[in-house]
């Protein structure tokens, strides 16, 4: 296999009428879908997958020629590779975003991935902070030097408005209205919303905008925010290094900077917030998605439950019925 510039692994026997549709493919992904860069390469790379199945079955890609079995077929190999069904799922959906396009453009006349199950996705409940480790995690780095007052900001935005870690760090010096508490966010799919912020927040981004200008050098970006040693935007791995070096600070183990976003929609909605609110606040396209936040509750109640109610924490046999022949 190579990897050509726009990310897509290809054979070496790929024809040059599939590499053109990949290349259109990925333009419609950026303009049309407004699907980050990062999205874009990985949809590529699945369809890369694909393909290379493809070719090694028919001897060359040849979408036209594609038929429902054949890709049925490419499921059970994912399925035989002992790939999870997310993964699975992921790069059906890149097969299915590229003949969907191909239909659309009239380059093929049906979808042969159209009647193919999606592989059941299990239910993961959200893994997140209590109150006290984030509170840890957000006062964990220590010093007077610009990168930890930056650090402090970072930690306390991502759990304060619950963004994602990409969204943190793109955001500009423009998104920022420290009168009114309020950020403009970029999230998924180029969306913009806008995103209130607490006071402890606001006290955190004050400091570090009164020490931004240290952090500079050649690199230095007029723009973005929050800024790295050397002046450049700060990146997502930076961020999550950041986490990983004071995740020590927590009682949870292997916390990582998405349990923050977690942790602000669970406090949220244990404090009494609507789930309509919350999905505006951290961008779902779905309420379902934000639902997810509900089984917390209910799992977090139970344990309460079980712990505290004299009827929860005594088996029948500690207290038995008194006998109807006594």
């Amino acid at each position: 296999m190579r990897v050509h510039k726009f990310f897509a692994p290809v054979s070496e026997s790929a024809t040059f009428a599939y590499m053109e549709a990949v290349l259109a493919f990925q333009r419609y992904l950026a303009t049309e879908r407004r699907m980050s860069p990062l999205t874009v390469k990985g949809y590529c790379a699945d369809l890369g997958y694909f393909e290379a199945f493809v070719t090694e079955k028919m001897g060359q890609f040849e979408p036209k020629n594609i038929k429902r079995l054949l890709v049925r077929s490419y499921l059970k190999k994912l399925y035989d590779e002992g790939l999870s069904p997310a993964t699975i799922t992921r790069r059906l959906s890149a097969v299915r975003s590229f003949f969907k396009y191909l239909v659309r453009m009239g380059l093929v006349d049906e979808d042969p991935s159209k009647q193919v199950r999606t592989p059941k996705q299990e239910q993961k409940t959200p893994r997140f902070l209590s109150v006290d480790d984030a509170e840890r995690l957000i006062e964990a780095p220590q010093g007077d030097d610009a990168a930890s007052v930056r650090d402090r900001a970072v930690l306390e935005l991502t759990y304060g408005a619950g963004l994602r870690v990409s969204e943190v760090v793109g955001l500009d010096l423009g998104d920022v209205d420290l009168a009114e508490q309020q950020l403009r966010v970029t999230g998924k799919g180029n969306k913009t919303r806008i995103v209130p912020f607490g006071r402890f927040a606001l006290q955190a981004l004050k400091l570090y905008l009164q020490r931004r200008g240290e952090l500079t050098g050649k690199e230095a970006d007029p723009v973005a925010l929050f800024r790295n040693t050397r002046g450049g935007r700060m990146s997502v791995r930076a961020v999550q290094r950041l986490v990983e070096h004071c995740r020590a600070s927590c009682k949870e183990v292997g916390v990582t900077p998405h349990w923050l976003r977690h942790a602000c929609a669970t406090h949220m909605l244990a404090s009494g917030a609507d789930l309509r609110s919350i999905q505006e606040m951290l961008g779902h396209s779905s309420l379902s998605t934000t639902q997810r936040y509900t089984h917390i509750q209910i799992e977090t109640l139970m344990k309460t439950y079980d712990t505290a109610h004299p009827r929860a924490r005594h088996t029948p046999s500690d207290h038995p019925s008194p006998s109807p022949f006594a």
